[in-house]
């Protein structure tokens, strides 16, 4: 077993609401200077800048993981991660066509980026992906699985747009093993609160929409190999 640090939710300039600064190439970047070792793309709703940052982080050495942010129809976000760039691209088209197609201001929103293995400009999203998708909470797992990933319900201590601030309760029909955090200094009252929590693994990311607020090197994972099979299965793995 290795112990490895991370930051499994970062939003990078194509995110309407990232920074411009946040390239694929800059992330990485940030993540060696911070001395992270594991780190994971997860903008709204795509991920098409993760090919490009899949290759970025791979030259500096970083074990990268592909994903997203997705926004569920009650406006639930859920961080999805996958093992493979092929299985994150597929589950990318999987969410575009469940999106509600409205046209991003980028004037209010700001502009939704895509770049290249070289970080530079190569594309845009012309629909604003903060909406929500026609995803209920409850496809989510199926959705995300048929894809050969793991759902992460994001934020939970968060007021907006999470599980507990939307929904008010788990339910029932849950099967994630796994839910993030913003402080870990919740945990407790939230697994007294919710039951359910109490079997799953909990992780705490950065959110970060700008280069200095990517964490710092402050939590660890341990996992059987420096892989990203070995990332999932570690982050998913059953206590019940």
């Amino acid at each position: 077993m290795i112990s490895l640090t991370y930051d499994f939710h970062l939003h990078s300039c194509l995110s309407p609401c990232g920074d411009e600064d946040m390239t694929p190439g800059n992330i990485a970047g940030m993540a060696v200077v911070k001395g992270l070792e594991m780190v994971a793309l997860t903008d709204h709703n795509t991920c098409k800048n993760c090919p490009a940052f899949l290759k970025i982080a791979g030259d500096y050495g970083l074990l990268a993981i592909p994903g997203m942010e997705l926004t569920t129809q009650e406006e639930v976000h859920v961080l999805c991660l996958f093992a493979t760039l092929d299985n994150a691209m597929a589950f990318d088209a999987y969410v575009e066509e469940r999106m509600i197609p409205f046209p991003n201001n980028e004037e209010i929103f700001g502009r939704q980026i895509i770049r290249d293995e070289e970080d530079e400009i190569c594309g845009s999203l012309p629909n604003l992906l903060i909406n929500a998708t026609s995803i209920s909470f409850d496809e989510v797992y199926d959705a995300v699985t048929q894809f050969h990933g793991i759902m992460v319900p994001a934020h939970l201590d968060k007021s907006t747009t999470s599980l507990i601030s939307n929904l008010g309760f788990v339910p029932d029909s849950s099967r994630f093993t796994c839910f993030e955090l913003r402080h870990l200094s919740n945990l407790h009252q939230y697994r007294k609160d919710h039951p359910y929590l109490r079997d799953c693994n909990v992780i705490s990311s950065s959110d970060a929409h700008y280069l200095e607020d990517m964490m710092d090197p402050g939590y660890s994972l341990m996992i059987e190999e420096k892989t990203p099979e070995a990332v999932l299965a570690a982050i998913n793995e059953v206590h019940r």
